[in-house]
Order: structure tokens, then sequence, then C-alpha cells
């Protein structure tokens, strides 16, 4: 079994239980540890055969499955969420093409350990209740579709998470800018969760100085959005007692009265 797993955004303790089980398992691993911090592999038992993926190819990964028994536990350790431009597409193709069991194990993503970092809800009533992930084009512009640009999506005005960010500030600042006003409340955050994290609050309009101050060029992440800045202008429905669901019936005057009852089965 191949298990392609999501090692979180950095600290060793945001890997899920059922990441860490799969590593504690493993006999071998292959893991970018430019990307995944060494602490991480904490989790995996003495002699584990690792495979650092920083320098290794597409063809190089594929070469360790191809040589390693169908029956061993092999991991594939991915930073954040696999589904986020994991590049795991192409390997779980091969795995369907070789006849290889493989699996996801899910994992937290950096956006979501920035919003914890920022004490933010990026999905706010009345401020935004959609949330785009999206990078700048760089070096990799044919791999983005029309329309998928950052320029585009901004026009939106929704909440929106800017992957790999560093190595372009004033582009990427120039096309938040088509969207957003220059007031838009924005962060830059580095290696969430690490122990150098660092964050930097700011504007679309001043982002790409934000993001120079960092230093940083890798593992760069820009929220924006205004969601980010002020408070709540419209009150959620999920919890108003004016508002029913399937376990509360409304209350006009806002008291816990009326409420359906749920008796525990025994």
């Amino acid at each position: 079994m191949i298990s392609f797993v999501g090692a979180g955004p950095g600290a060793p303790d945001l890997l899920t239980l059922r990441g860490a089980e799969r590593l504690a398992h493993a006999d071998v691993v292959v893991w970018a540890s430019s990307l995944v911090p060494q602490a991480a592999l904490a989790h995996c038992r003495p002699g584990v055969e690792l495979h650092d993926s920083a320098t290794m190819t597409l063809e190089d990964v594929l070469g360790v499955y191809a040589a390693t028994a169908e029956t061993t536990p092999i991991v594939r350790l991915h930073s954040g969420d696999p589904s986020v431009y994991g590049a795991i597409a192409e390997q779980m193709d091969w795995c369907r093409d070789q006849g290889r069991a493989f699996e996801v194990v899910p994992g937290v993503t950096s956006v979501a350990a920035a919003a914890a970092t920022l004490e933010r809800e990026l999905t706010v009533p009345g401020l935004s209740q959609s949330l785009v992930l999206t990078r700048l084009a760089g070096r990799t512009a044919a791999a983005m579709r029309p329309g998928e640009g950052v320029a585009a999506l901004a026009r939106s005005g929704v909440s929106m998470a800017v992957f790999l960010a560093g190595a372009w500030p004033d582009e990427l600042q120039a096309e938040l800018l088509s969207g957003y006003p220059p007031e838009t409340p924005a962060a830059v955050v580095v290696r969430v969760t690490w122990p150098d994290e660092r964050v930097v609050r700011t504007t679309v309009g001043d982002v790409a100085d934000a993001v120079r101050s960092t230093g940083a060029r890798r593992t760069v992440l820009v929220l924006v959005g205004d969601a980010l800045g002020g408070t709540v202008p419209v009150r959620s429905h999920l919890y108003s007692p004016t508002h029913g669901t399937a376990f509360r019936l409304p209350s006009r005057n806002g008291s816990t009265a009326g409420r359906p009852s749920r008796r525990r089965s025994r």
C-alpha cells in the first residue's frame, strides 16, 4: 500500500492521527526536506528507509515505488494537504496503471493554520462567504488555465489565499489591485506553525513591501479579504435564536424555549 499523507503546515503535532499511524507502520518513507520539517519523522519507527524527494524527480519517486514490494507499506509524505498543490495526480495515475493499491490521508492546510494564527474566520457573513485558493502563474504559467489568474479571481472580491507568492511581490500586488481596493486587509504568512514563523499584517496596497520585509521567497502564503479585518457586520444564522434548524426551533424573543425535545436513547 502506498499512502499519500498530508504532513500538515509544519508543526509535528498538527499531523493527523491517521497520518502518524501510517508513518509508524511504514517501511519506506519518501519526504521533502525542503517543505516538511524533520521533526515529522519522529513518528517513524527506527530503521525506516528514507528518501528525500527535495532533489528527486517524479521518475525517481516512481522508481522507489516500483522497486518496493507491493505488500510493503510506503508513505509519500507531502506538506500541508496532498490535494492542494501536492502533485499527487500523476502518482495516483501511476498506481492505477500499475495496479498498486494506494490511499490519500488528508492533512491540515497552511491556509487553515494561517487563519488560526491570525485568529480570523475566512468566511464571515456580510464580508465573504467564499474562499479562493490560487497562486501566481510564475515559472509554470503554462499550467494556469485562462481566467484562473489572480487578477481575474480578485475581481470577485471574496477571500483569497495565494500560495507561492514570495518570488514576485510586485506582480502579486498589481494583480490583486486589479480587483481589490488598496485598503483591503491582507496578511503575509511565512512558514506558519514552524519555529521561525513570520506574520505581517498589511493591506493590498502595501502587500509587495510586506512580502519583501520577510526576506522569504519560498513558503510564502498571502491571505486577502475583508474577512481579515474589522468586526462581523452580520451575525451568522447558524446559532441565531431567531433562526431554526433541524435540531432547534426559532424563537421570536431569543429565548431557548420551544426547542424540540431530544431524548437520549438507551
